[in-house]
Parts: structure tokens; C-alpha cells; sequence
């Protein structure tokens, strides 16, 4: 599962693959609670917009965004089924993080240590994603919130090195460029057909230990 990750702050690269700005305030690295930029298309007008948005997805019905903790990754299987993802699949919300790389844990020494994976390219990219709207029960505030789409890795030949041996190996889905408006424009039939690591650009990994 993908727990943190770098947002990119290359607004050149954004407004080249978006025609919108890259908002401005979130942190260097951002973990399930903070905000990264996200990218959606509205399926009524076909506007594109970029705003800040939680890392975790909310759905409309929390009580509170405690739910938040466990969900900022979902699995592209069972999205469409689970309570919480179910309504925004339906509805079609489909987004884009845009990231520069992102981390998971190697076992190859025996213990964890944090890789740093990027596209071999070194450019940005764009993670699939649900994304959902929840209000706040007392302040009334209005937050847009998401989870990265995962799907299996066990063949992938670089994101099955990660994990605890016997574990099921998991990679966020990366859309590759040409292929951005698709996902954003996609119906639940076409979702399901882009939410494979086939399409994704190659990638590359260094060890990125903590200091």
C-alpha cells in the first residue's frame, strides 16, 4: 500500500497536461490527513480543475473523517462494492494525484527499507484515484477528499520487489499521459479497463532510507 508520496510542484508540467494551475500549500510529502493537489473533470461541462484535496477519502455519509485512516488506498477490485467507495465509483469520480515519486517498504535486507519509486523518465505523474465530497457536522466546512487506486503487482518487473515476502504485492495505477483525459472522462466500464499496470510507463526505484 502506498502511504506517502510527493507531490509535484512543477506547475510548467501541470499546465502543459492540464491547462490549470497548480494550487499552492501543501506539504513536500504528503501521508493519509494532508492535502495534495488533484486533479477531476466535471462530466456536465467537461471543465478541468486542480485544487488541494485529503489524502484518505471521506465518503458523504462519515459521521466524522476518522474513516480517513484507512482509506487512501483502494483496491480497483472491490472499489466498486465497498461502502465507501461504492457511491463515488458510481457517481464517476475519477481524479488524478499529480505526484513526483512515491515510497514503499523493501525487505530484501530484512528489515524495511523506504524506496523511492519515480518514472524512469524522471518526469511527473499521475496516480488514479476516488475521490468524494463530506461535510463537516459542526463547522459546516466542505472537504474534498481521495484514495489512490491499487491493483496487483505480483508480475509487475519492479513493484513485486516491495513488500514482506508472502504478501500480496500492490502498485497505485499510474495513468500513463496520453491517457489522462480518458480516465477523468471514463465510465464505469472504461475504469475498469485503464485500472492495470500494462498501460503504465516504466519506472525506476533507489533505496531513500530516512535520515
Amino acid at each position: 500500500m502506498c502511504t506517502n508520496f510527493t507531490p509535484t510542484k512543477n506547475g510548467t508540467w501541470v499546465k502543459e497536461k492540464f491547462g490549470v494551475d497548480l494550487p499552492e500549500g501543501f506539504p513536500a510529502e504528503t501521508y493519509p490527513s494532508f492535502n495534495a493537489p488533484l486533479v477531476v473533470k466535471s462530466h456536465q461541462t467537461g471543465r478541468v480543475a486542480c485544487g488541494l484535496a485529503h489524502f484518505g477519502l471521506i465518503p458523504s455519509w462519515a459521521k466524522d473523517n476518522k474513516i480517513a485512516r484507512h482509506t487512501y488506498n483502494a483496491r480497483s477490485e472491490t472499489a466498486a462494492e465497498k461502502p465507501s467507495y461504492r457511491t463515488a465509483w458510481r457517481k464517476r469520480q475519477f481524479g488524478l494525484v499529480l505526484v513526483d515519486h512515491f515510497f514503499e517498504p523493501s525487505y530484501e535486507t530484512g528489515r524495511a527499507v523506504r524506496w523511492k519509486i519515480e518514472l524512469a523518465s524522471g518526469e511527473p505523474f499521475a496516480i488514479a484515484c476516488l475521490w468524494d465530497r463530506w461535510t463537516h457536522s459542526v463547522s459546516g466546512q466542505l472537504v474534498v477528499s481521495f484514495s489512490m487506486l491499487t491493483v496487483n503487482a505480483d508480475k509487475h518487473p519492479l513493484m513485486r520487489q516491495f513488500h514482506k515476502e508472502g504478501d500480496e504485492k500492490r502498485t497505485p495505477v499510474i495513468i500513463a499521459p496520453a491517457l489522462h483525459d480518458a480516465w477523468l472522462s471514463a465510465d464505469v466500464t472504461q475504469a475498469n479497463q485503464l485500472m492495470t499496470w500494462a498501460h503504465m510507463p516504466p519506472l525506476s526505484a533507489t533505496a531513500a532510507p530516512r535520515i
